[in-house]
């Protein structure tokens, strides 16, 4: 299992991030947010495997490159296009697929599943490209469950975050496996063989024709490996209580991809804005200790040496951060 992650556009300029999910048997694909100008670096054929689009608000910054994705893959219909985001997303979705004439492919189907996301429940309508998404079709509300939505190898959650709007961050998390230690089965005599497939469902273990209590032998050989984790936050602020709050989330994430709007002198710019200075990034990062922290949505209103003294700024409370 991998996951390899993508930030695509520059520092200062609108961002998105690309995960691949590759468990060795299927490629999934999610976009989270798309600014302008940053789908279209990615090639069509890559872009055109995307699962999932999830937004973590729908400001502009956030959602000016969706018409190019838009444009790229309207009609797929190898598979049910979803899009998540915080409440509102259906409609605001619904309106936005209607900002066009669809006169020529009246005959062509594809639909589209648009997801809301609340404190207490996950609403989602439905979209159909052969009404020329003429009508929202509500489906059935869901509660928010641990795990917003599974695929194979992987699960995803998701926090609400606070930019004035709700602001949704999600997390993404390799399944944990199950490892039989080698050097375990060889000290105890044991040879590899049919047995090793069932191991985690039989109650007996028929080995060289001897019988083994299945469940002692996955106490004494199973290793537990945790999975591959990241987590996407943006668009928010967070002091205090609300950062503790959301590292017990993100408890055991690998990779933190972080804004970093703000420099420290500004807090009162962040404030207002609702938005991270360099300080409180570098203190969430130490409560949430990732193996790496990646920033990105640096304020334009910074030079490219200010935006390197930035990076510094975080290092000061957590030393493995870089930019993105």
């Amino acid at each position: 299992m991998s996951i390899q992650i993508q930030v695509l556009g520059q520092r200062g300029s609108d961002n998105a991030v690309l995960v691949t999910v590759d468990t060795g048997q299927h490629v999934s694909r999610l976009l989270m947010d798309c600014g302008e100008n940053t789908v279209s670096t990615v090639p069509f054929s890559e872009s055109s495997q995307i699962d999932h689009v999830l937004f973590s608000h729908f400001h502009m910054d956030h959602v000016a490159g969706f018409d190019t994705f838009f444009r790229r893959h309207y009609e797929r219909a190898d598979r049910v296009n979803h899009i998540w985001g915080p409440p509102g997303t259906s409609e605001l979705m619904w309106h936005r697929f209607r900002g066009f004439t669809w006169n020529l492919v009246a005959s062509r189907k594809a639909t589209w599943i648009c997801h809301d996301i609340g404190n207490t429940n996950v609403k989602a309508a439905r979209h159909e490209l052969d009404e020329a998404f003429a009508s929202s079709y509500p489906m059935q509300t869901s509660s928010v469950p641990e795990r917003l939505f599974e695929a194979p190898g992987y699960h995803v959650e998701a926090i609400t975050l606070q930019h004035g709007t709700p602001s949704i961050s999600y997390i993404f998390r390799d399944n944990e496996r199950w490892n039989v230690d080698v050097t375990k089965m060889r000290s105890l005599g044991l040879k590899p063989g049919p047995w090793l497939k069932n191991l985690n469902t039989d109650a007996v273990c028929q080995i060289d024709g001897v019988a083994h209590d299945a469940e002692r032998l996955r106490q004494l050989l199973l290793v537990r490996t945790p999975g591959q984790s990241m987590a996407f936050l943006t668009d928010f602020m967070a002091v205090d209580d609300e950062q503790k709050r959301i590292a017990r989330h993100l408890h055991g994430v690998e990779t933190l991809v972080c804004e970093c709007q703000y420099r420290k002198d500004d807090e009162n710019l962040a404030r207002a804005n609702f938005h991270m200075t360099t300080e409180w990034v570098g203190k969430l990062a130490s409560l949430v200790e990732p193996r790496q922290l990646l920033l990105t949505h640096f304020s334009e209103r910074y030079t490219p040496a200010q935006w390197d003294e930035m990076v510094t700024e975080v290092q000061q409370h957590f030393a493995r951060a870089t930019a993105a």
